[in-house]
């Protein structure tokens, strides 16, 4: 009589069933619900999907599928672009979303301890009563582990930094189970090798991060934002690059195009505005230094054409243009109904910025695309959504070609190929351009030293 073979995942479904009960699902509706994020890539069921709640249950969990060489995936709110959280190899798909205990706040030290299933806005409603407030934001709504997973940005970095600038230290489960402690709450230390950054931006590849220890930030006196229209692409690069260079602490400015600017009026039902070129700005700091601000950018704006610069002050009318800002990337993908779209995240110097953007527009045009230009340009950092036809047999491909152009060009101009996103499995063919064989063999080395069963995450960061 023939029989089938059980497999080393069926084991581990079994054991972690006895300590997980009902939150170790095989159910195909959860399965389909982890299979990717946001991005283009084609999902792939995990096994099974464990709900953990404690750090212990991670351990457990991850000490099973060392011993029975089975693949773990970290899932948070699964809104990556880059397929960081396909699990390409099956296996358990470890969901962390329980885990939103913040576990201790320091109002005098200005830092906090987090699980990792908290989110950016569940922080700030926690912080706000303590005059408090964590700025890194990505515009959706993301786990903070997951922010630190991916090496997280957003639009709030050009002042405050991003994630890996916000975080003391972490606690972390490694591939075997074992749990380690990196940073502390000290603001600064010389002391070993820094853990803490290793594992910022390692995309679960080196082990999964279970608490998180951040760097807070008081609510400014005084916030104003504003809003100013261009007459062409290239007037908005500029104004952003000399405002940098002039050195004003600018709190945000986002660019926004012509193309993503129709988007948002749309999507956003934003009154007064034309479909040009736009920056978004935001001020933090005194009343007088907030004015001081302002009043030096709208002068650098109207020297470069810039006109209808509009300010808010009130709390809601500010809440409705960065929500509309945030929403940009489901504005811009719902431009041409039924198409879907893909996302650039070139990163460049900001003496590069002109370049690198009116050079990818001039590519996507010259390819026939429609695409949506926003970024985080107080940094470089600019997002192109490449929308294409699903039905379109050559349209997916042509995109990833148009990709691979606006990459290039940011490599060439000393960029990087991820500002923010991180590489997943949408980036893997330009780590060894922008690093070296070299480096790529040290980061190699690294995944095999931590995880040498190579059951965290495979395929990501790495092809083969």
């Amino acid at each position: 009589m023939n029989t089938i073979a059980a497999r080393p995942v069926d084991a581990v479904i079994a054991a972690a069933r006895e300590f997980l009960g009902d939150r170790l699902s095989t159910a195909q509706a959860i399965r389909e619900q982890h299979a990717r994020g946001e991005d283009q890539t084609p999902p792939t069921l995990p096994d099974a999907v464990a709900f953990v709640e404690t750090t212990e249950e991670v351990s457990r969990l991850l000490a099973l599928c060392h011993r029975h060489e089975v693949p773990v995936v970290a899932f948070g709110a699964g809104t990556s672009l880059e397929g960081h959280v396909n699990p390409v190899r099956r296996g358990i798909s470890v969901d962390l979303s329980r885990m939103t205990a913040v576990l201790e706040v320091n109002p005098e030290d200005m830092d906090c301890l987090i699980e990792p299933g908290v989110t950016r806005q569940q922080l700030n409603d926690y912080l706000r009563d303590q005059g408090l407030f964590f700025p890194v934001d990505p515009g959706s709504v993301c786990t903070i582990g997951g922010m630190c997973a991916t090496r997280a940005s957003g639009t709030n970095a050009v002042r405050y930094g991003t994630i890996r600038e916000n975080v003391l230290g972490l606690e972390v489960v490694l591939a075997d189970g074992r749990v380690i402690q990196t940073g502390g709450r000290s603001r600064k230390a010389a002391n070993g090798y820094d853990l803490t950054r290793l594992f910022i931006g390692s995309e679960g590849t080196l082990g999964i991060i279970t608490k998180i220890r951040l760097r807070l930030h008081g609510i400014p006196e005084a916030m104003s934002s504003a809003v100013c229209q261009f007459p062409d692409l290239e007037a908005a690069v500029n104004t952003t690059i000399v405002t940098m260079q002039s050195g004003i602490p600018v709190a945000r400015i986002e660019l926004i195009d012509a193309d993503q600017m129709e988007a948002c009026i749309r999507y956003s039902k934003l009154e007064g505005l034309r479909a040009t070129p736009t920056l978004f700005l935001e001020f933090h700091g005194t009343h007088a230094a907030v004015k001081e601000q302002a009043e030096a950018v709208e002068a650098i704006a109207v020297d470069h054409g810039g006109e209808g610069f509009s300010w808010a002050t009130d709390t809601e009318t500010r809440t409705k243009l960065w929500q509309a800002r945030h929403d940009a990337y489901w504005a811009g993908i719902n431009l041409i109904p039924g198409y879907r779209g893909i996302t650039t995240d070139v990163c460049v110097p900001i003496s590069k910025l002109a370049e690198a953007i009116l050079g990818a527009k001039a590519d996507a045009v010259a390819s026939g695309f429609t695409t949506c230009i926003v970024g985080h340009v107080g940094d470089g950092n600019f997002h192109q959504i490449i929308l294409f036809d699903p039905k379109d047999p050559t349209g997916l491909d042509r995109a990833w070609e148009l990709d691979r152009k606006i990459v290039a060009r940011g490599l060439a101009l000393g960029g990087t190929c991820s500002g923010e996103h991180g590489v997943g499995l949408g980036k893997r063919e330009f780590l060894e351009q922008e690093h070296g064989p070299e480096a790529l063999a040290v980061m190699r080395g690294i995944k095999a030293s931590l995880d040498p069963k190579g059951i965290l995450n495979p395929g990501k960061l790495f092809r083969n």
